[in-house]
């Protein structure tokens, strides 16, 4: 079942439509859809489809001859395996040269790696004759670096000659709720906050089933794909993962800043800085500073992936548990701490609702940025937080996020609205979101200056 990317399905065929060549970069992290997406595009298309692999020279040059084979109509004069991998290209050339072909060569990082300069060659056959075809040639990769670097950077070869980049995210909240749709918003709330939005992850969650049962089948049971997925991603994308495992497990046990990782992990904190690098260019872990803040001292480094937070949140204090069979029982153990757990996800899905608003104008005004704050109360001298600040030049909305059992009172209005006076914002407006509810005396705030958003609404 293929779910969402419609925007970037839509732009494709727009292009595809245009007759003339293109050259698409498509890129993002593991497991995020990027196939998927190449493969419901090139549907009812003439196209070629290659997957490079972790090989020789001599292996992808024939795995990529069959491909342009298996294609090639009766009268093109080309042997069944090409000498070389430019003379291949040049038979690619020869079909779309008349002719509307897709050539799609996924993880094209691989075939770097076996071809020594094959940007270069792209890059020569685009310029002498591929620009004059029909060809639109997709490169798609997930190494972020390497796509980044490599192949859309000024350094590389292929700089100019792309027409378009999609680099494809993990899904928001609302478009990974279509994978569930049978689930009630609580427990699609749940299951984005333990996938993150990935298709891949998603797609293992059997909808028949409870959400109590998946979480059981999926995280707590030693034979299921996610219970070996952070261990297995780590070592395929990371010479030490040792070191990795150590720093995203003391960024799930709490530690947020650069001395505190460094310390956990017994590191010098140039070296930690490195290591963090590497996540965040993975898009496990994210680096984040106060909105509009600018002072380094109060960067914090927080776990991207909610699959990884999750797993790391849970699971290895369980593991000999989780080995014994014992999915049920752990299961009881974790769900207390659920709701808790998802504190930070409601966050998240708020600040993807404010941006959903912002766009549709339904907010008191068009907002240029939105985030977390913390910082030093100058008044109370101590330490404050904010959910979420929506900001433009002189307007902002300060927003509070409560994904509580019971309903939200007056009080956290009062004190948001006490928080906010340490800004000296023209105009300020408040939302207050919550998972159950508001009181009737909170209710009886509600205004044109305050909106309270019931995420049964959302």
């Amino acid at each position: 079942m293929f779910v969402g990317r419609e925007y970037e399905l839509n732009k494709l065929n727009e292009m595809y439509a245009g007759g003339k060549f293109e050259c698409a970069i498509v890129y993002g992290r593991r497991r995020v859809g990027k196939t998927s997406l190449i493969q419901e595009f090139i549907k009812g298309k003439r196209a070629i489809y290659f997957l490079s692999l972790e090989t020789s020279e001599r292996m992808n040059t024939e795995n990529f001859s069959n491909c342009i084979w298996n294609v090639a109509t009766a009268n093109v004069n080309k042997p069944p395996h090409f000498a070389n991998f430019t003379d291949a290209l040049e038979a690619v050339g020869d079909l779309a040269a008349d002719e509307r072909i897709v050539l799609a060569i996924d993880e094209y990082p691989y075939l770097a790696k076996s071809i020594t300069g094959i940007s270069s060659i792209f890059q020569a056959q685009i310029d002498m004759r591929l620009k004059n075809s029909k060809l639109f040639l997709i490169l798609c990769g997930s190494s972020m670096s390497f796509m980044e670097n490599q192949v859309l950077g000024y350094q590389s070869p292929l700089y100019g000659r792309r027409t378009a980049q999609f680099n494809l995210r993990p899904f928001n909240f609302f478009e990974a709720a279509r994978f569930h749709e049978n689930y009630n918003a609580y427990d699609n709330a749940v299951l984005y906050g333990i996938t993150g939005g990935i298709p891949h992850y998603l797609s293992q969650f059997d909808s028949r089933k409870s959400l109590e049962q998946n979480i059981i089948d999926n995280f707590f049971d030693p034979a299921s794909y996610l219970f070996e997925e952070p261990s297995n991603l780590l070592k395929q994308e990371l010479r030490e993962p040792q070191v990795y495992n150590g720093i995203i497990s003391a960024i799930a046990g709490g530690s947020s800043r650069l001395n505190e990782i460094a310390t956990k992990t017994s590191l010098e904190t140039a070296a930690c800085s490195k290591y963090l690098a590497s996540l965040i260019s993975l898009g496990i872990v994210k680096k984040e500073l106060p909105i509009q803040g600018t002072n380094a001292k109060k960067t914090i480094y927080r776990l991207a992936d909610n699959m990884f937070r999750f797993w790391y949140r849970f699971v290895p204090q369980y593991i000999s548990q989780i080995q014994s069979h014992a999915g049920k029982k752990v299961y009881d153990s974790v769900a207390p701490h659920i709701s808790t757990y998802m504190g930070e996800v409601f966050e998240d899905i708020c600040k993807q609702y404010l941006w959903r608003e912002n766009l549709a104008e339904r907010l008191p005004f068009y907002f240029r940025d939105a985030g977390r704050w913390w910082g030093t109360n100058p008044r109370k001298k101590q330490e404050e937080e904010i959910d979420i600040i929506a900001i433009d030049d002189s307007q902002a909305i300060f927003c509070e996020c409560k994904w509580r059992n019971e309903a939200v009172g007056r009080t956290v209005l009062d004190g948001l609205i006490e928080k906010s006076q340490m800004f000296n914002y023209r105009v300020k407006y408040y939302i207050l979101f919550s998972k159950s509810g508001f009181t009737d005396e909170c209710k009886a705030a509600a205004s044109e200056y305050v909106r309270l958003v019931d995420f049964r609404e959302m």
